[in-house]
């Protein structure tokens, strides 16, 4: 089945032809042309997909697409603004918090979350934020480090 949908995505109005069984990730790569949320596992249990809905983190690898009708979606491409680098990303680079980058959209994207709810989180808080985001490469350590120094204030752009 077929629907149409109205969402926003990165701030720039759509309306969207959508299968029942599309998921937001399909929607996101293939019909917008987005290429910072990956598909690794499938099943929402890596964070590699992780884009923000209404704020909120979801992995977009098992969200269907027609539940995004009226949502805002904000994709790792969505943060920079006028090729300025938002300050998470910056720190991510300032910090080496990434290797490979295949992690790095959904963990940037599950901390600005936190941040925007909790300006002053804890180490605590980072990472139960970031529980949902696995990363191979670097460990956590400095991607940790890089959210905090935000909080902090210390990485400016």
């Amino acid at each position: 089945m077929e629907h149409q949908i109205r969402c926003t995505v990165n701030g720039v109005e759509r309306m969207l032809q959508v299968s029942s069984e599309e998921t937001l990730l399909k929607m996101l790569t293939r019909t917008l042309g987005f290429t910072g949320a990956r598909e690794v596992c499938g099943m929402g249990a890596c964070g590699a997909c992780t884009v923000l809905v209404d704020g909120v983190p979801v992995s977009s690898c098992t969200y269907l697409a027609p539940f995004v009708n009226g949502s805002t979606i904000v994709t790792i491409e969505g943060l920079a603004h006028e090729g300025t680098l938002h300050p998470l990303q910056e720190a991510f680079r300032t910090f080496g918090a990434s290797q490979c980058g295949y992690c790095t959209p959904g963990m940037i994207l599950s901390a600005k979350a936190l941040l925007d709810a909790n300006p002053k989180p804890t180490e605590a808080d980072v990472k139960r934020a970031l529980a949902g985001n696995l990363c191979r490469c670097t460990g956590y350590h400095r991607i940790i480090e890089a959210v905090l120094s935000v909080a902090r204030g210390e990485v400016h752009v």
